[in-house]
């Protein structure tokens, strides 16, 4: 007995020892995560598409003036720095979250350093760079993939000419009237959020405006404000044609980038005081996990019986369109759906320097099936954002994959709906998704 009691003050001694080591790994962490954000602040000084949200505090802020130049050697420098120190982090740190989390910031800073680079002019190949920015290499597909496709449609879609022209003639009976899309989008959005509260325990002031503009490169965009406040933008320069309504309602809002935003800021950012999360930069991992999840998220909250259901009950009768081929309608979007791996290949030709203006216009109208000005408008998008496109994409094939692979999938939607919350409530990096894919 007396024995055990000259035992007990060591095991004290080295629990203390414990806690006082973790601590120290997480004040540690805590600095170079509050250097990650400045260091990010810093460069959206100078690009300002790199920044795509903030609602940290005020004072990691930048306090001086940008330079007249662009400081690429100082920010790069600094960069490697914090790589190298969180690198030895996340090798070396008792503490499993810490681990984590060194390791998730390490890889945003890889992205950090390639945007340097491209912002100031130096450039690598598209694959290269994706792997950069976006921890990922989208596959590459023949011209003989897509053209198959297409085949699919020539036997589907009603009268002559090119496929192309046919499926813009069947779309354009499917287009909503401008004076509906307000109402359209509202009821749509709406109902997403139904679905998504049914699972989902928001809180109580989260919100959104929603606002209509134009001549963007996009169709619609979140713009998170922080303390659980989005503004959704929808682009109505182009046709907005009906499948796009549950498409933007459940990417930019709910189950999507808003709930994406939302989650990240309660459970990361308020919960636990991570620094790190407030900060969202563009062209980084993070962005091919929110477009991914996004994408994703619209088989989430709705299934494909689901959809077309709310099309013939709620939004036929709402725009006041002709149901008539609706059904082949969805159909052809279906396998539409099958070719948008084409805008890679035309973002990978034009980054590359292997595709000229008019040849990627070619790929989007007879592949994407984009018309003229949809397609000149994507090239706009293309030539902005680079490898920005494989994030939707192969972004979502990979959460689909992670999802339901873990057993998420239409036999389980609540199992799904569970898996998509941890998702994107978490630090994840892209080789998380990537392990156990082609």
């Amino acid at each position: 007995m007396k024995k055990i009691f000259l035992f007990l003050p060591l095991l004290f001694a080295l629990a203390c020892k414990d806690k006082t080591s973790t601590n120290n790994e997480k004040e540690h962490l805590n600095q170079l995560a509050t250097q990650y954000v400045r260091l990010g602040l810093e460069i959206g000084q100078y690009d300002s598409d790199f920044v795509d949200a903030y609602y940290g505090p005020d004072s990691l802020k930048p306090t001086k003036p940008k330079q007249l130049t662009f400081p690429k050697d100082s920010l790069l420098a600094s960069v490697n720095s914090l790589i190298t120190e969180l690198d030895q982090m996340s090798t070396n740190a008792e503490n499993d979250t810490v681990r984590t989390r060194a390791h998730w910031l390490s890889h945003q800073l890889i992205a950090f350093g390639r945007r340097v680079k491209i912002f100031s002019g130096e450039y690598k190949s598209f694959d290269e760079e994706s792997k950069d920015l976006f921890g990922a290499v989208a596959p590459a597909y023949p011209e003989s993939h897509f053209q198959a496709l297409v085949a699919k449609l020539d036997s589907l879609l009603p009268g002559k000419g090119t496929v192309p022209v046919r499926f813009q003639q069947l779309a354009s009976r499917f287009i909503i009237p401008k004076d509906k899309i307000d109402t359209v989008f509202k009821v749509t959005i709406a109902e997403a959020r139904k679905r998504t509260q049914a699972h989902y325990q928001l809180p109580s002031q989260e919100t959104f405006t929603l606002e209509y503009v134009t001549n963007k490169p996009w169709s619609g965009y979140n713009w998170y404000k922080g303390n659980y406040n989005s503004n959704i933008q929808i682009n109505t320069s182009l046709p907005i044609y009906l499948n796009r309504a549950i498409d933007l309602a459940c990417h930019e809002g709910y189950p999507g980038h808003h709930i994406y935003n939302l989650l990240l800021e309660k459970n990361l950012y308020q919960d636990k005081g991570w620094v790190e999360i407030s900060l969202y930069p563009l062209f980084s991992p993070q962005s091919l996990i929110a477009e991914g999840s996004a994408n994703y998220g619209i088989r989430v909250a709705f299934s494909e019986e689901e959809q077309k259901q709310f099309y013939k009950n709620v939004l036929i009768p709402l725009t006041g369109l002709d149901s008539t081929n609706l059904d082949l309608y969805l159909k052809t979007f279906a396998i539409k759906s099958q070719l948008e791996y084409a805008r890679n290949e035309a973002a990978r030709g034009v980054v590359n320097g292997k595709m000229t203006d008019q040849q990627a216009l070619h790929w989007l109208t007879d592949y994407q099936l984009l018309d003229s000005k949809a397609a000149e408008t994507y090239l706009g998008f293309i030539k902005k954002y680079r490898s920005y496109v494989i994030n939707y994409n192969y972004g979502q094939a990979l959460v689909k994959n992670y999802i339901e692979s873990k057993g998420g999938t239409d036999q389980n939607p609540e199992k799904r709906w569970e898996l998509f919350n941890n998702l994107l409530k978490n630090e994840i990096t892209t080789e998380e998704l990537t392990e156990g894919v082609k």
